[in-house]
């Protein structure tokens, strides 16, 4: 075939292509934010994160609620009383009752010895500790959600790079197969495989732009947005202790479900410990400044009154031995809890460690994998040209570059996945 025909049948191709499939139409445009953006908004807008701060502010009303019992009440109080008539004694006509009476009084009640009540004020504040312990924990939980969004993006972008760079090779196979049909070297068999590896390149595309975006709106959601997020530049998850028993140790100090679930321990311990002064007397005292007009024969103008009462509760039912018996199961519910936190806290930190060691191991022989299957790719579609090999053998050489390539982006995304569950694992994530 002569030069100019084989130019003029190249020059045709790529519009032949273009009838095949048309280009992807752009992604709209979303706010990018860097990993620690992320992280901080995660941590302060996001629903469950919004809500544990609430149950704290519960928390800490309630402590105010309890502690009111412990302190003294002081109250004031009038009454206005109008009778039809006024009341005299039979014969000697002296007012017993008048028309109107006014009285006006200023109380105090100050608890002097309760027992019961200062513990319940000490139990009250374990459970603000216990919800601002919950508050951590449920920041971890959603800043890792976040975190995890923001590392599938970044995975996403290189699923599509990688989408795209097969588009290319598969178009560039379409392209040489579609001009030696035109000039009738080549066949309708090889046009076909090629078109059929150029339609599942593009499909594959067009699947990872889908994950792109279900991605960026999962980061948006992570991070209390109404709109979709898309990531930054990728986070530096390097650091940790190199040995795992360095690493329970950390754990075992610092991470937020092992802090939550001590503290739940400790406040269990607390209610158990103090029981013992249910059985403990009260002592109150009660004193009352008041004016009455018109004064009566009991009751002068002007006066006060105190009291001292002593409550000492003798039987009630059973009521305090159950409550005891119920604390007690809470106690040891609590301590279990505890210790199964603990041993789950050591095992991720084993895992981590583990995982994190074979994700890059893998990743190292995925690298190699994709390396090789390119380097055949152009050996195959050379020995093509040249006549030496099918359209089959470019074909499956594609496809094998094409799942190297996603196999070795898979596997970054696994290492940085690794690197953060470490992080998390250790109680070094967010910031701890």
């Amino acid at each position: 075939m002569r030069p100019a025909l084989l130019l003029a049948l190249a020059l045709l191709a790529p519009a032949a292509r273009a009838q095949v499939a048309a280009p992807a139409s752009p992604a709209p445009t979303v706010q990018v934010v860097g990993f620690d953006e992320a992280v901080r908004r995660a941590a302060q807008y996001s629903t469950s994160a919004a809500f544990a701060a609430r149950e704290v502010s519960r928390a800490e009303a309630l402590l105010w609620e309890v502690r009111s019992g412990s302190l003294p009440l002081v109250s004031a109080g009038g009454t206005v009383t109008h009778i039809d008539a006024t009341r005299r004694q039979p014969g000697a006509g002296t007012v017993l009752v008048p028309i109107n009476q006014n009285n006006e009084s200023i109380s105090a009640s100050v608890p002097l010895l309760v027992p019961s009540r200062w513990y319940q004020w000490s139990h009250a504040s374990d459970q603000v500790d216990v919800a601002r312990a919950s508050q951590a924990d449920v920041r971890r939980f959603v800043t890792l959600v976040a975190a995890r969004a923001y590392l599938t993006i970044i995975s996403q972008k290189r699923a599509i790079d990688v989408s795209r760079r097969a588009v290319q090779t598969a178009a560039a196979h379409y392209d040489y197969a579609h001009t030696r049909r035109l000039g009738g070297v080549g066949n309708t068999l090889d046009e076909a495989r090629a078109d059929q590896q150029l339609a599942t390149a593009q499909a594959q595309l067009e699947g990872t732009l889908a994950g792109l975006t279900r991605a960026q709106e999962a980061l948006g959601i992570a991070v209390g947005s109404d709109l979709p997020l898309d990531a930054g530049t990728e986070p530096d998850l390097s650091g940790g202790p190199a040995a795992p028993e360095e690493g329970v140790a950390l754990a075992e100090q610092g991470r937020t479900d092992v802090i939550l679930a001590r503290h739940r321990a400790e406040a269990a311990h607390h209610l158990t410990r103090d029981s013992w002064a249910d059985w403990f007397p009260s002592l109150n005292l009660n004193a009352q400044a008041y004016r009455q007009d018109p004064p009566t024969a009991t009751t002068p103008d002007r006066g006060w009154q105190a009291q001292l009462v002593l409550s000492f509760p003798l039987f009630e039912g059973g009521l305090r031995v159950g409550q005891l018996r119920e604390r007690e199961a809470l106690e040891s519910e609590a301590r279990i809890e505890l210790a199964s936190t603990l041993q789950q806290a050591r095992s991720d930190v084993r895992t981590a460690y583990a995982n994190l060691q074979h994700a890059l191991a893998g990743l190292e022989q995925n690298r190699r994998a994709a390396e090789q299957a390119h380097t055949a790719l152009d050996l195959v579609t050379q020995a093509f040209q040249a006549g030496a090999t099918t359209s089959l053998d470019v074909t499956d050489a594609e496809r094998t570059a094409r799942d190297a390539d996603s196999a070795a982006v898979v596997a970054e995304d696994g290492v940085r996945q690794s690197r953060l569950d470490l992080l998390a694992a250790i109680g070094r994530f967010p910031g701890e």
